[in-house]
């Protein structure tokens, strides 16, 4: 084999050699790049829900009652049991109505005949309006008065119950000097995110040193 020959194959192992230290050099330096999770915070809402609470209560209320009313006992019985203030009456009224009739002894017979007529109507008379008045004191007799009473009663009243609603994460995250936020809907898993063109990848978080 001669010189150049053995120069020249020298050579070209030296130069894959320098290119395979390249190809890797630039596989190093383009290699995976993360951002670092710096924060993380809840996003949350107060959610308000109203309910019916209702509970049964004592209270105090006037009412109308009807009551009975006491009776006078002298409606019992009767001032006149004879009825003499009507066939009185009635007998002063017949005789002079008779005395306006005819003349001599005809005059003082009919005078006679309507005090008779008129005692006895005046005496039934008496009889009608005291046996009505009776029928009315034998009535049960009420009124109506104003009473407290203890009822129970349902009382109902709206009361709101709060609670707080999480509805995403602002998540902060730093590559270099750069420092932003993304909202998701559920927290990281891990202290690194991915990084494409320089927007995180979510959906690659790790932990730690490893790499995806």
């Amino acid at each position: 084999m001669s010189k150049s020959i053995m120069v020249g194959t020298t050579l070209a192992v030296l130069g894959l050699g320098g290119l395979a230290f390249g190809t890797w050099q630039v596989q190093q330096e383009s290699g995976p790049q993360y951002a670092e999770i710096v924060g993380v915070e809840a996003l949350t809402r107060t959610v308000e829900t109203p309910r019916e609470v209702c509970e049964d209560v004592v209270v105090n209320r006037e009412v109308p009652v009807e009551v009975p009313v006491a009776q006078s006992s002298q409606a019992a019985g009767s001032r006149d049991p004879h009825r003499i203030v009507g066939t009185a009456a009635g007998a002063i009224v017949g005789g002079l109505l008779g005395n306006q009739i005819g003349g001599g002894s005809g005059k003082k017979i009919a005078t006679v005949a309507g005090a008779v007529g008129g005692g006895l109507a005046g005496r039934e008379v008496q009889n009608r309006v005291e046996a009505r008045q009776h029928a009315q004191a034998a009535q049960p007799q009420t009124q109506i008065q104003m009473q407290t009473q203890s009822v129970t009663e349902r009382q109902c009243q709206t009361v709101v119950d709060t609670h707080q609603e999480t509805e995403g994460y602002e998540v902060t995250w730093q590559h270099g000097e750069v420092i932003q936020t993304s909202r998701l809907d559920s927290p990281p898993q891990g202290d690194r995110v991915l990084l494409e063109e320089g927007q995180p990848q979510w959906q690659v978080v790790v932990q730690g040193d490893n790499d995806a």
